[in-house]
């Protein structure tokens, strides 16, 4: 089978919580995740936040406000109706639910979600470069932002944490320095899992010159 990251439970999750559930409420996720939930949040005419990357921002606005889905790239993911933490293990069960009472297979609730957003793929590097690397790479992000990655062309660059490049409307890149390791993270978003390797490998290219 296929692993399923993050951004699909997501996005399913919305899907069900808002069409069989019949919920609302706001969506809220880090910077590093698709912004296909963006595109699904505005299909239903949901609010829509993005926060730092770090679970605690999602749970401070979960405690504050009404909000029917809260996720993290890295997994943390929370749904209204419950505690206002990361439990995979509840998620595991609602993603369970919904299969059981559509009788749809993963990979079927998969492909409800790509009819209304597009298909897309996403993976991200983690670069172990020394500190100096690291430091220049971020100063060049800031200063000088980059215009291309190989044959990629910047369109647009936002930095709410970390550094996103918007290269078209299916695909983007992100560097932004780990938090917790002595490491370099490098995301992407792209309509098919070769061309995510291939603006990882051109990004890479790019920034260790």
């Amino acid at each position: 089978g296929n692993f399923v990251d993050s951004h699909h439970i997501l996005l399913l999750l919305l899907l069900y919580m808002y069409e069989y559930k019949k919920e609302t409420g706001k969506v809220v996720i880090t910077f590093s995740v698709t912004d296909k939930m963006k595109k699904l949040a505005e299909q239903y005419g949901l609010d829509y936040e993005v926060t730092k990357i770090g679970f605690k921002y999602i749970a401070e606005i979960m405690a504050e406000e009404d909000v029917i889905v809260g996720g993290e790239e890295s997994g943390g993911l929370a749904v209204k109706g419950h505690i206002p933490e990361r439990d995979g293990i509840w998620i595991g069960l609602l993603i369970l639910e919904f299969m059981a009472k559509t009788g749809k297979s993963l990979e079927e609730l998969i492909q409800e979600v790509y009819a209304k957003v597009g298909p897309f793929a996403f993976d991200r590097d983690d670069l172990h470069i020394s500190d100096a690397q690291k430091q220049e790479i971020i100063r060049i992000c800031q200063n000088d932002p980059y215009k291309s990655f190989g044959k990629y062309q910047v369109r647009s660059m936002e930095s709410v944490d970390g550094y996103k490049y918007y290269l078209d409307d299916e695909r983007w890149l992100m560097i932004r320095p780990s938090g917790t390791e002595p490491v370099l993270r490098v995301y992407s978003q792209a309509p098919t899992a070769e061309e995510v390797r291939q603006i990882l490998d051109a990004a890479q290219a790019t920034v260790l010159g």
